[in-house]
C-alpha cells in the first residue's frame, strides 16, 4: 500500500512540476523560462526539482510527450472503430480536432500570441515532430482502409499521413497569422473571408492528395471564424 501511495504522490509532483512549465512556456516563453522560474512558482528546492528531471529540456521533453498521449486519447477510438468507413473516420478525425479546439478556445487562442514567437521555437519544433510521429500512422491507417473500400485513389499510402499533417500544419500557421494580425474594424470582413477561402483550399488539397470525393471534408464558413474573432 505504501508503495502506491508514493507512486501516486511522485506522478502528482511530477504533473505539477509540468503543469507549471507549460504555463511558464504559455507566459514567458521557452527561451527565457528558467529552472529557477519554475522552483519559485512552486516552492520548491533545486533538489526537489532534479529528483524529477534533470534539466531544462528533459522537462520540455516529458511536457510535449504528456501532450502528445492526452491528444491521442480521443483520436484512437476513432481510428480503431471496425464500424466506421474509412471516410467516416477521416471526418470523425478532423472533426474530433476541431471540436478539442472549440472546448477549449480560450487557451488556443493565449497560446497562439505566444505560440509563434522565437522564445518557443525550439517547443514548436518538438512538438510539430511529436504531432507527426504520433498522427501520422493513424491517417496512413486510415487510407489504407479507404484505398481498401475504393473511396480513395492515391499511390503513396505510406506518405499520405505525413503529406495531410504537413498540410494542416500550413494551414494552421495560416489561419493564426489571419487571426491574429490587427486589422481595422472595417476591413474584418475581408479577414474572415480570407480564412474560410485558406481553409477550403487546404481541405480542397487534402482530398486531391487522397484522391478523395470533393467536398468529403467539411469546411469552415463565417459564422465559424467570427465566433472565433469575437474570442479574441
Amino acid at each position: 500500500m505504501a508503495r502506491t501511495v508514493k507512486k501516486h504522490e511522485h506522478a502528482e509532483k511530477r504533473n505539477e512540476i509540468l503543469d507549471t512549465t507549460q504555463r511558464l512556456v504559455y507566459t514567458k516563453g521557452y527561451e527565457r523560462m528558467t529552472i529557477q522560474d519554475i522552483l519559485a512558482d512552486l516552492q520548491i528546492s533545486s533538489g526537489a526539482f532534479y529528483h524529477y528531471f534533470d534539466s531544462k529540456l528533459a522537462v520540455l521533453d516529458a511536457l510535449i510527450e504528456r501532450i502528445k498521449v492526452e491528444t491521442e486519447k480521443p483520436l484512437l477510438p476513432i481510428v480503431q472503430d471496425p464500424h466506421l468507413s474509412a471516410l467516416e473516420k477521416l471526418q470523425g478525425f478532423f472533426g474530433t480536432l476541431d471540436r478539442l479546439r472549440i472546448a477549449h478556445k480560450a487557451a488556443v487562442i493565449k497560446l497562439g500570441r505566444v505560440w509563434y514567437n522565437d522564445d518557443n521555437a525550439i517547443v514548436r519544433q518538438k512538438v510539430d515532430e511529436a504531432v507527426l510521429k504520433q498522427r501520422a500512422p493513424l491517417l496512413t491507417e486510415i487510407v489504407r482502409q479507404g484505398i481498401q473500400e475504393g473511396v480513395f485513389t492515391t499511390a503513396y499510402p505510406d506518405q499520405a499521413g505525413e503529406v495531410i499533417l504537413s498540410l494542416l500544419h500550413g494551414m494552421g500557421n495560416a489561419h493564426a497569422k489571419l487571426l491574429l494580425t490587427v486589422e481595422p474594424a472595417h476591413d474584418e470582413q475581408r479577414r474572415v473571408e480570407a480564412i474560410v477561402a485558406t481553409h477550403a483550399a487546404y481541405l480542397d488539397a487534402i482530398e486531391r492528395v487522397l484522391g478523395a470525393p470533393a467536398n468529403a471534408l467539411v469546411r469552415t464558413d463565417a459564422e465559424a471564424v467570427n465566433a472565433w474573432m469575437a474570442a479574441l
